[in-house]
């Protein structure tokens, strides 16, 4: 950020079509790359960058291309910019595209470009990077940086995975700022210095319906013949040979020219004085669109009859300029010419034909290779919103609290509707949470931020059309921003919030009021407690996610949840919260101590879990709750399927692995190894167990306790007390 602005760099920028939404949200271009010159310069048109050097020609493989933009950023340092808070890469997608048929071995190299945008992130560093590209993009191989054949995800995971949180989605456009059927990947990553009040899944597009073509093109004139709009310069279209106007001329939407019965109406060449009918690649060439559809994906060679899904629903033409910017969502002020609009219009038609004869094609390509324009402005509108809220950390929050007198009621929630400090709502959740003064008595503590991204990120995908939601322990509701934004596409969403605590759900709904929820959310507010309340178990919910309390209750306070728990050997909360949750939900995703993965009292609910599958395990170790010294972990489970796989994700380690479940959970054990291997395999081979019995407690200490034999205190084995054969036990005395 230099002065009140943020930074942004584009790779692969073309025309500059999609990035121009972040100029539209005042940001400041650092640099832009792209490497053909007339595409650079419809960008220098639009006056993207601030300074001429900032316009960069040329191949970012090349190490005097990379050092360009170095360049440019040390320039802007010195002029005071704190770091590139946006890096915008859309790598060619050619290697990757389904409408490329053949894709040759060199595609791989090609689609290694990904990984020279990968290099880039490592040497800037911004806080924020973006990937756009085609659908399978996370899934494509690419060269990785040890020379080996990997997915493109893998590589990301590895290069930027100690420094950043990412999120990746297959998203239609249509539904997040462009007027067109767009299936593309969007990836988010976040420099892990911004986790706790950032998440990369809030900073995606706003879910919007989708538009017909008619009311996209509302108002347009209808071309005549070559004609072009006298008050538009950009609403026209090429002309081609009048004979293949009759192709398309009797089409009714949806049809195409190949449906013609007459073989002279069929899209053909005269050979010898005979028609030989084209060949028929795509169902959708030579195809009339319709109005009350969402408008077709733009490809590059829109300005031809012969491409996919050009021709106009009713008039026998392709798209004019100035219907395709409003397809792809580009602003009327965007300039693909250094003329004016008012100028463009007074030429003669013989000007203007001459202006499109040298400008055309290259105006049609780059609007077929761009990502929509209010696409990108969606997010770096997102962007620029939480970056210029305040977010503070928990000693500024203190000084808050009293300084306020926040620990009052009234004026917690007087304080939270007002904002007027402009406090992001990580911030004003954190403060709800500490003036909580019944928090640890309860059990509420904060989850924080960076840990909800990971859970939400590993959330199952529907296409189902509704969907229901349980948090059964909401608190100040830190997981339903995330979780309403994750499933904001779904046509109807029912999200049930229960806390025992009514005030608790008061602040809640203050605090909801500082986001955009769309229609299709619905939220219902349950206040009782989650273990005695009565749900309908024959509609069970499609997901029910959480943070129970940890906390042991009294073997009396206990017994009544005990009766219909299958574990009777616990009082934990958290494990009479977890057999719950899968008693009524298909899936269930909850934070619980990682004592569940091994302490006796567990046995029985490890026992449970076994037969349903296990999806993932996310590993925090103590990075889950600040000033909380537990382990915790978060399982995700499927209670309608079987088990297969699980994946093991180790966040301190930024790690994971694909585990078999019945392997990890090998009833052979006393309890679940999730990292177990080879290497544990063997030695477990070597061992015999039963032997011992253990004692764990803080009452073992150095004063009981002996290294070596001895009759009248507790014997500890060490690692050094077993030889290197792991056969015999060597006695060591303490000095």
């Amino acid at each position: 950020m230099i002065g009140n602005k943020l930074t942004y760099i584009s790779l692969f920028s073309s025309a500059g079509v999609g990035c121009y939404g972040f100029k539209m949200n005042g940001y400041e271009c650092v640099a832009t790359n792209e490497l053909i010159q007339r595409r650079l310069n419809i960008q220098k048109i639009n006056s993207k960058c601030k300074y001429e050097t900032g316009y960069i020609l040329g191949d970012i493989t090349k190490s005097n291309i990379k050092q360009e933009i170095y360049t440019e950023i040390a320039k802007w340092e010195k002029k005071g910019n704190d770091g590139i808070d946006v890096l915008i890469a859309t790598p060619p997608c050619q290697g990757m595209s389904v409408a490329n048929h053949k894709k040759a071995q060199d595609e791989i190299k090609r689609n290694s470009l990904v990984v020279e945008s990968i290099y880039m992130i490592k040497h800037i560093k911004p806080k924020i990077f973006i990937f756009e590209n085609v659908p399978a993009f996370l899934k494509t191989v690419c060269t990785a940086p040890d020379g080996k054949i990997k997915e493109i995800q893998t590589v990301i995971e590895e290069e930027l995975g100690n420094e950043y949180i990412f999120y990746g989605k297959v998203i239609n456009f249509k539904n997040y700022g462009s007027n067109s059927s767009r299936t593309r990947t969007l990836v988010i990553g976040i420099n892990k210095k911004l986790q706790e009040y950032i998440s990369p899944i809030e900073l995606f597009p706003e879910y919007k319906k989708e538009k017909k073509l008619k009311d996209v093109l509302k108002g347009m004139k209808k071309l005549e013949w070559g004609e072009f709009d006298e008050k538009d310069f950009y609403h026209q279209f090429r002309t081609y040979s009048k004979h293949m106007r009759t192709w398309i001329h009797d089409l009714k939407q949806g049809e195409s020219a190949f449906d013609n019965k007459e073989e002279e109406k069929k899209p053909h060449k005269i050979v010898n004085g005979k028609i030989v009918i084209n060949q028929r690649k795509n169902s959708d060439k030579y195809t009339r669109q319709y109005w009350d559809k969402v408008a077709p994906c733009i490809h590059t060679r829109n300005d031809q009859l012969a491409s996919q899904n050009t021709i106009h629903p009713q008039e026998d033409r392709v798209f004019s300029i100035r219907e395709l910017m409003k397809i792809m969502s580009i602003p009327e002020n965007f300039k693909w010419i250094n003329k004016e609009l008012l100028e463009l219009n007074s030429l003669s038609k013989e000007e203007k034909q001459k202006i499109l004869k040298k400008e055309e094609i290259n105006i049609r390509q780059s609007i077929g290779e761009a990502v929509p324009t209010m696409v990108f402005y969606s997010i770096a509108k997102n962007i620029s919103k939480i970056m210029f809220q305040k977010h503070l950390n928990n000693q500024e929050i203190t000084k808050i609290i009293e300084q306020y007198k926040l620990s009052n009621e009234n004026n917690l929630k007087t304080f939270l509707q007002k904002n007027e400090m402009n406090l992001g709502y990580t911030t004003l959740a954190r403060i709800a949470e500490l003036t909580n003064n019944e928090r640890e008595s309860k059990s509420a503590y904060y989850t924080n931020k960076f840990l909800i991204s990971e859970i939400v990120n590993k959330l199952p995908q529907t296409d189902k059309e509704e969907i229901t939601i349980l948090e059964p322990s909401v608190g100040v509701g830190n997981f339903l921003p995330l979780v309403i934004k994750k499933y904001e596409h779904i046509k109807k969403v029912k999200i049930d919030v229960c806390d025992i605590d009514e005030k608790a759900l008061d602040i809640v709904k203050i605090l909801l009021e500082k986001i955009v929820i769309p229609k299709n959310i619905i939220i219902k507010y349950i206040c009782d407690n989650f273990l005695e309340h009565k749900f309908n178990n024959e509609k069970k919910y499609f997901l029910v996610i959480g943070n129970p309390p940890f906390t042991k209750l009294t073997a009396h306070e206990a017994k009544k949840y005990l009766e219909n728990n299958e574990n009777k050997q616990t009082t934990n909360l958290f494990e009479m919260f977890l057999e719950k949750s899968l008693k009524i939900s298909n899936y269930v995703a909850m934070i619980t101590p990682k004592a569940l993965l091994n302490a006796p009292e567990f046995t029985v609910t490890r026992t449970l879990l076994e037969k349903l599958k296990i999806e993932c395990i996310q590993d925090f170790g103590e990075q889950g709750f600040k000033g909380v010294l537990v382990e915790t972990i978060c399982v995700f489970i499927n209670t309608q399927e079987k088990p297969k796989n699980t994946e093991i994700v180790s966040i301190s380690l930024s790690k994971k692995m694909i585990q078999n479940q019945k392997y990890i959970c090998d009833n052979k054990l006393p309890y679940w190894v999730i990292y177990r291997n080879s290497f544990f395999d063997t030695m477990y081979s070597n061992m015999k167990f039963g032997i011992f019995s253990v004692f764990r407690d803080r009452q073992v200490t150095n004063n009981n306790t002996t290294l070596e034999y001895n009759p009248n205190k507790i014997r500890v084995l060490k690692s050094r007390n077993i030889d290197n054969q792991g056969k015999n036990i060597i006695n060591i005395k303490r000095i």
